[in-house]
């Protein structure tokens, strides 16, 4: 049966042990955890001592939660530059070394940066994207961790059909596909039947948010950075699971019936949109119990 964690974006008041309690507390499996080089405190820093990682995993232990994953913000993996694709390559697999000792077996992954006014001349980003991602994949494999490409604006895997097809060009047993509905309606693109089936075959992590569009009509918004959209520049408003648009039963059992038995991380995007969404006490807790009541009639 599919498991549910929570996301540490989720969690932007709380250290990241006190998430763990948190995500403990709400009936939660799971706990994704944030690798942050920008000073969030509820995450793990790139630069922390292992020391202090095997402290993280002791504290997700004792409270009962599994790691089971984890989202660094590197992106440069397609960049021309060779040294600089190499230094997001380094990163990666610190972050992969992370989530050796966490027992954490995924890692999202941004598929380069590929924002508005940017173009790929010739497939070069594409071929360097292609190159980092079998390298840092073979540095996965030996510890059975996946490296996970997910659906998103500003990258080169935006739409279901064109990370199906960068997952196809990779073609490496440790890279797959994370599959994030929201950003993909956030695009907008594919629906849940056509997205699903179009990566079904490598779908390898889910993540779970919720949204309305502004105006109630679907816009692309303009996308200048990979992480987020400025909010000037927002078409949605960010709602919790269940209480926007996206017909979950319908998404979950999709997955279901396509074989997928993993987990369902909910990105709850209080960091970048506190003024959509309440506290995590409350709307995480929302959040998991209706997730949760959908699985159960699976």
């Amino acid at each position: 049966m599919m498991r549910i964690a929570g996301h540490t974006m989720g969690t932007p008041e709380y250290s990241l042990f006190e998430a763990i309690d948190l995500f403990a507390q709400i009936g939660l499996e799971g706990i994704e955890i944030i690798v942050q080089t920008d000073g969030y405190q509820c995450g793990i820093p790139l630069d922390a001592p292992m020391d202090y990682v095997r402290e993280v995993r002791e504290k997700a232990d004792a409270a009962g939660l599994k790691v089971s994953g984890l989202t660094p913000y590197m992106n440069l993996y397609n960049s021309p530059d060779e040294e600089e694709r190499r230094q997001a390559c380094r990163e990666l697999e610190r972050v992969i070394d992370m989530a050796v000792i966490l027992g954490a077996g995924f890692v999202r992954i941004y598929g380069g940066k590929l924002v508005d006014g940017e173009d790929d001349p010739g497939d070069v980003k594409l071929s360097q994207l292609i190159k980092s991602m079998r390298e840092c994949g073979d540095y996965a494999k030996p510890h059975g961790i996946c490296l996970c490409l997910e659906n998103h604006f500003g990258t080169m895997t935006t739409t279901a059909a064109r990370t199906a097809q960068v997952v196809r060009a990779i073609d490496h047993p440790n890279v797959g596909i994370l599959y994030d509905q929201a950003n993909i309606a956030f695009f907008p693109a594919e629906e849940y039947r056509e997205a699903i089936a179009l990566q079904k075959d490598k779908i390898f992590y889910v993540h779970c948010k919720d949204l309305v569009y502004r105006g109630g009509v679907a816009r692309k918004p303009k996308f200048t950075m990979v992480s987020h959209v400025n909010e000037e520049d927002r078409t949605v408003y960010s709602r919790v699971p269940g209480e926007g648009i996206l017909d979950w039963p319908g998404i979950l059992k999709e997955l279901k019936e396509s074989g997928y038995d993993g987990w369902v991380s909910m990105e709850y995007e209080r960091r970048w949109q506190p003024q959509d969404l309440p506290e995590a006490h409350e709307g995480m807790k929302r959040g998991g119990d209706y997730i949760r009541g959908i699985l159960t009639e699976l």
